[in-house]
């Protein structure tokens, strides 16, 4: 059985950074994309970044490129968000998601989700 853990998250202020961490198990993940999805107070859960596992492929949304970087190892069966720079609107429940055949932002695709961890930034 497929399981995402995410943690890392927490409270700090704006221009700090923070790493998020999601652990993967359950099965081999070479052929998955795995993406970070994140959702707001009162807004709709939105794309952040996805990595395709067996190349390294990365793609961001265009609100954290530049800022955000998403990583994994495979030994750990690990994937990482590094988040530099951040602001107050980038408040909001962080999840880590796994999509079997796709690569893509869509989060239609993604067959299994983390329970997600919360990053509070004030200004």
């Amino acid at each position: 059985q497929v399981q995402l853990v995410e943690s890392g998250g927490g409270l700090l202020q704006a221009g700090g950074s923070l790493r998020l961490s999601c652990a993967a198990s359950g099965r081999t993940f070479s052929g998955y994309t795995m993406g970070w999805f994140r959702q707001a107070p009162g807004k709709e859960r939105e794309f952040v970044a996805y990595i395709r596992w067996s190349t390294g492929f990365t793609y961001y949304a265009d609100s954290v490129k530049g800022r955000f970087t998403i990583s994994r190892d495979n030994a750990k069966n690990m994937v990482y968000l590094q988040m530099n720079s951040l602001k107050p609107e980038d408040t909001a429940v962080y999840y880590c998601a796994a999509d079997r055949e796709t690569r893509t932002a869509r989060q239609a695709s993604y067959d299994y989700w983390g329970q997600g961890t919360q990053v509070t930034v004030s200004s």
